[in-house]
């Protein structure tokens, strides 16, 4: 597998673009789009937290474990969210997607599928990942619901796993995608993108 590196991905509606600490504004606005901070199963940053927020992404990127993008939609011109690789592992052709989220008015949207029918195509086809992971909050059900509509599979949950916000330890479901699976994941995510919603 090739190592992730900053790259843009496009289709005729979303970009995802490298992130970078120019984008704090416009991200903390996507943010207030339905005051996401408060959701305590999430990552996304609070008012005055953004820039920290972007400082971590790109450390992580910087170390070669993280590859953190913005999702800006084409038609408005806005940032409306962001997502990333991370648990980037190149010998063993491994690496997840998360730290998604998007402002509300974009939720159950076109957004999220065409967000990972990107990334997923970019790891499989470019890199030449072996396998795709993503994890949730064992109470995040909105976002299990959305990895197993991209026809990943649940692998299973790690218990006492991780700490939240607001300061409990959650439960983490993990799910993940083989690059055998792919060729027809990727016709399923194709045919619900293109059918009339």
């Amino acid at each position: 597998m090739r190592k992730p590196e900053p790259c843009t991905l496009e289709t005729s509606t979303v970009r995802l673009e490298p992130m970078s600490p120019d984008h704090a504004a416009e991200l903390e606005a996507a943010a207030h789009d339905g005051k996401l901070w408060n959701l305590r199963i999430t990552s996304v940053p609070a008012p005055g937290e953004t820039a920290g927020y972007i400082a971590t992404a790109l450390k992580g990127r910087d170390q070669g474990h993280m590859l953190p993008f913005v999702v800006r939609d084409l038609a408005s011109g806005k940032i409306i969210g962001s997502t990333r690789y991370h648990d980037i592992v190149v010998p063993i052709e491994r690496l997840e997607i998360g730290y998604t989220w998007y402002g509300q008015s974009w939720q159950r949207s076109h957004v999220n599928t065409t967000c990972k029918l990107l990334l997923m195509t970019h790891a499989f086809e470019t890199l030449g990942a072996k396998l795709l992971g993503w994890r949730t909050d064992n109470f995040n059900f909105a976002s299990q619901r959305a990895i197993e509509r991209l026809g990943a599979r649940k692998d299973g949950v790690l218990r006492h796993h991780a700490p939240r916000r607001d300061g409990t330890v959650r439960d983490t479901v993990m799910y993940s995608l083989a690059a055998g699976e792919w060729p027809e994941v990727k016709a399923q995510l194709q045919y619900l993108l293109a059918k009339p919603r």
